[in-house]
């Protein structure tokens, strides 16, 4: 399956915690969204191989994606190798997104930084001839970034999206990693699902909305009207 979009993630959670807003509306906007996740993301604290899947099973019910695939990379010790470029370059030539999305290049968490690498090197491989790799060349036309950071920074993003209408059904898509976000974690107000509330409506208020996501990008950004703006 072709997609529009598609949503490259460290780890299962990566995309619903950076994103889950924008998905939500891409699909309302009839755009074909996928996320790819390189690892499993374990082991943690709460989790396992097991409940993890079934959790990144419910999120992506909710989030009505159209693709979603796991590149089985190994979690806490990802690296941009050629391999794995090669891997995900595969995805892409397969998949063949508009734009490709992953996470903010500036980040405390070793994997989330790799993996942005990993994503730059693999978007530029993906459109290359006379190679083995299974597919037709294929470039995707934008690159941008969604913040899901381990850094307590005061972010500037290149825009900010309106998800004002999909903010409880982003947060039923990241409670569903309860071994992640609940369990174990303090249950007395404000609580870790309370502080994302808290940064969406920071950010709506940033745009005049309800809530909002962030967005950087490294290249710039094109506009065919004004009109388009907030």
């Amino acid at each position: 399956m072709n997609v529009d979009v598609l949503v490259i993630a460290p780890h299962p959670d990566d995309a619903e915690l950076g994103m889950a807003g924008a998905i939500l509306r891409f699909r309302a906007e009839g755009w074909r969204v996928g996320v790819l996740d390189l690892t499993d993301g374990e082991p943690t604290p709460h989790g396992s191989r097991e409940l993890r899947a079934r959790e990144t099973e419910r999120a992506t019910q909710i989030l009505g994606l159209d693709w979603r695939g796991n590149l089985g990379l190994p979690n806490r010790c990802l690296e941009p190798t050629l391999a794995a470029r090669r891997q995900l370059a595969t995805v892409i030539r397969q998949r063949r997104p508009r734009w490709l999305f992953a996470p903010y290049w500036v980040d405390a968490h070793p994997d989330h930084v790799a993996a942005t690498e990993l994503v730059e090197a693999a978007r530029f491989w993906a459109k290359l001839s006379n190679t083995e790799m299974p597919g037709e060349p294929h470039h995707p036309e934008r690159l941008y970034h969604y913040y899901c950071v381990h850094l307590r920074s005061a972010i500037q993003p290149a825009f900010v999206l309106d998800i004002s209408a999909y903010w409880e059904q982003k947060r039923a898509a990241i409670a569903s990693y309860r071994s992640q976000f609940i369990t174990g974690r303090p249950c007395e107000p404000p609580t870790f699902l309370d502080r994302l509330r808290d940064e969406a409506a920071y950010w709506g208020k940033t745009i005049g909305v309800h809530y909002g996501e962030p967005f950087a990008c490294r290249e710039p950004l094109g506009l065919k009207s004004m009109q388009t703006l907030i």
